[in-house]
């Protein structure tokens, strides 16, 4: 602390990261990174950028990659948001579009950096408890709120809403915005994006750091009704007009335009997901069902803290979060074949 912060400043909660360490051979399992890696596209694209054009100034609006985004996603330009990561556009989307007065609604196990963006912004949050399963129940989200957040699938848990149950809550909050974070969407969810022309209180964010493998590129991007967007865009263009730089828009349009690639790509995870699970469950753990690509898992025996240390000794690193509800749990993000395999003979070991 110093005499020369700001209140604010002095108390704030930040959000802590997952863990990045610098060890050799290390099998890293611990942020939700896509183990395969983005298309060759995406790195012909970039590289293609690397020429005298970066002493220009990025296009501020990104058009080309919005143009792509919607027509992938069949909306109109004016209803995406782009941003420097999804985290940037859920921070905008907490300045720009949750109400004061009354208490943003999240759940009370999800993504720690809604409550972070609270204190930020002065707004009040409200964790609603999950069911005793780990789920969202859409009644529990019928009550005076001034927004309503929530990822789908749900982080940590990996568990997934259907679309009925979204549909539900925007029903139950039509005089406020309904955000649907869908960071993780593409390994096996149906994303709620089919909704915004019928909601104009939905919001859906989405990233391309997961499915497509572009966490070190830094993009993503909101999907909404015009009114929405044009909120975030007021707020952005009073913060940073430039998020994206030339080779963030470049690779991120690269990675949109091979379909291929990256359904191969969730293919890929979707089936290691299920291997590292059933292998799990043979291992005596309770593994949550999940459309993500990690897994939530507790052994039914062994303390999640016990087993997060013993795996880093062999150089094996998992999340584990020591919070209410959740102690004894491990997120385990989906490897390659090799790293997963790693982490059953770690288990096994133990």
């Amino acid at each position: 602390m110093s005499k020369f912060w700001s209140p604010l400043v002095e108390s704030l909660v930040p959000y802590v990261p997952g863990e990045q360490p610098k060890m050799a051979n290390l099998v890293k399992l611990n942020t939700n990174e896509n183990p395969f890696g983005p298309s060759p596209k995406v790195i012909e694209a970039i590289q293609a950028e690397l020429n005298d054009s970066l002493r220009l100034y990025p296009d501020p609006e990104g058009s080309s990659l919005r143009q792509t985004i919607a027509t992938y996603h069949s909306v109109k330009p004016e209803q995406v948001f782009l941003g420097n990561g999804s985290d940037e556009v859920l921070a905008h989307i907490f300045c720009a579009l949750f109400q004061h007065g009354q208490p943003v609604l999240f759940p009370d196990v999800t993504y720690s950096f809604y409550p972070v963006y609270c204190g930020l912004y002065n707004i009040e949050g409200k964790a609603v408890p999950l069911t005793d399963s780990f789920e969202i129940n859409p009644e529990d989200y019928k009550q005076p709120n001034g927004g309503v957040i929530f990822p789908n699938p749900n982080a940590p848990t990996g568990r997934y809403l259907g679309i009925e149950h979204v549909e539900a809550i925007l029903q139950a909050n039509t005089e406020r915005v309904v955000v649907v974070d869908e960071a993780y969407v593409d390994f096996g969810g149906e994303s709620a994006v089919k909704l915004v022309g019928q909601y104009p209180n939905l919001l859906v964010c989405q990233t391309l750091s997961k499915a497509r493998s572009l966490a070190g590129l830094r993009v993503g991007f909101a999907l909404g009704h015009p009114d929405l967007i044009e909120a975030l865009n007021r707020v952005k263009d009073s913060f940073n007009s430039y998020p994206l730089d030339r080779l963030a828009q470049a690779g991120a349009k690269a990675a949109y335009e091979d379909e291929a690639w990256f359904q191969k790509s969730c293919k890929g995870v979707i089936s290691e997901r299920e291997r590292v699970t059933k292998t799990l469950e043979g291992l005596n753990f309770e593994v949550l069902p999940s459309k993500a690509n990690f897994v939530f898992a507790r052994h039914k025996e062994k303390s999640g803290d016990s087993l997060s240390k013993a795996l880093r000794e062999q150089g094996i690193i998992v999340r584990h979060f020591n919070k209410p509800r959740i102690s004894e749990f491990l997120r385990i993000t989906i490897g390659t074949p090799e790293q997963n395999d790693a982490l059953i003979t770690g288990l096994k070991s133990l």
